[in-house]
């Protein structure tokens, strides 16, 4: 179930705005808006889940439906040739993909008996399935930028053997049957004493602002990888799950050494290392910066989302765990990819040079300089410096 989840989203998703460029004419604005359209779902599937699935439908075979559903969509999806209407069609997909997320989780933690212990060794699955998927399309199909619409189609196999496989999942009856909890609850405001805490405020600013150049990754790093010339840009961009994978298993001994505050300083750092690389890297003596680029996606992601994940929990407390844990990720996932895909899209047609070719030294300068503010602000004013325990 796991590694059909993940699979099945990094097939579209990575090479995305490289089908738009190539297949499709869209410009850099419309490539954005396709990418926002995640963004936007992840706002909407926490009132969708907390709503209905979790009040009225075994999650399992709700999460069948959306899989199935979702299987047609993105068949669908290759038969569209308006660049104008294809955001709208993933906002839709996205719409029944963005809830299956929670359901995955829901599920897994249903059978296990000790899920701080269980969760990560299933949890892995689905990062091998993100990089199985780039190994596929490069070494398997070797596909051109002209042939990506088999990722789509690729995608839709795979959500829909999903979908059949979730009505052989065990039960897992609705939770909160019965239960009426305000849309509020549900969109994390029990969390907000937490503001209280200047750190804590400065750390939500901060996850909201970072997520700028979060967006401006996932949604131009291999359409620019493609036109530097770099072969086999997607297998290539998956060394970054690896290095995510690696890295995590380090945020136990930094926490313990650093702290807190300078874990999620590292991350930020290199955010803006990570982009610099990518400005003056090329496909010849600047082949190392890119790949240097791609290897730091371990740092970038779990130094300050896994770390601010951990930071968020121990804050909470076991009363509003949950709510606070919804409210940080629908204000980065949704509020801060939303503007930073919007953006990145609005900076990337701006700087096209002609046909599928950009300025990317200036398109990348700039989430490198969103990293710096970002790091910056967060120096001056996050005042926490004791080391929290990793749950």
């Amino acid at each position: 179930m796991m590694f059909l989840q993940f699979f099945t989203w990094a097939a579209w998703y990575v090479t995305m705005g490289t089908y738009m460029a190539n297949s499709l004419s869209a410009d850099g604005i419309q490539i954005g808006n396709a990418y926002s359209a995640m963004a936007l779902a992840t706002v909407i599937s926490p009132f969708f889940v907390g709503i209905i699935a979790d009040r009225f439908f075994p999650a399992q075979k709700l999460y069948g439906v959306l899989h199935l559903a979702g299987a047609y969509l993105l068949y669908y999806i290759t038969k569209i040739t308006n660049p104008g209407i294809f955001p709208w069609m993933v906002l839709l997909y996205a719409m029944l993909y963005a809830p299956t997320l929670a359901l995955t989780n829901t599920i897994a933690f249903n059978q296990m008996r000790d899920p701080g212990k269980q969760f990560s060794g299933v949890r892995i699955w689905g990062t091998i399935g993100w990089i199985a998927t780039g190994w596929l399309i490069d070494k398997y199909f070797k596909l051109d930028v002209s042939e990506l619409a088999i990722t789509f189609k690729l995608a839709a196999t795979s959500s829909f053997l999903l979908g059949v496989l979730a009505f052989f999942l065990p039960d897992t009856p609705p939770r909160a049957k019965g239960s009426k909890p305000t849309l509020a609850q549900i969109a994390g405001a029990d969390a907000f004493v937490l503001f209280k805490s200047q750190s804590f405020l400065v750390f939500f600013i901060s996850s909201i602002l970072i997520c700028i150049p979060l967006a401006f990754y996932y949604s131009q790093t291999n359409q620019f990888l493609t036109e530097t010339g770099m072969r086999e840009a997607t297998s290539k961009m998956t060394w970054g799950q690896v290095s995510e994978g690696l890295f995590i298993l380090l945020i136990p001994f930094f926490f313990k050494r650093f702290g807190v505050k300078i874990m999620i300083l590292m991350g930020i750092f290199a955010w803006m290392a990570r982009f610099t690389f990518f400005a003056y890297g090329n496909n010849d003596a600047g082949y190392w910066m890119l790949i240097a680029g791609i290897l730091l996606h371990g740092v970038c992601f779990d130094f300050f989302f896994v770390t601010g994940q951990i930071y968020t929990n121990s804050k909470a407390g076991k009363k509003i765990k949950s709510s606070a844990q919804g409210m940080i990720t629908m204000a980065t996932y949704g509020i801060g990819m939303t503007v930073g895909s919007i953006l990145a899209g609005f900076i990337a047609k701006k700087y096209t040079v002609s046909e599928n070719a950009h300025n990317w030294q200036v398109i990348w300068m700039v989430p490198a300089g969103i990293a710096l503010l970002v790091f910056i602000f967060f120096l001056l004013f996050f005042r926490e410096r004791k080391t929290v325990t990793p749950v």
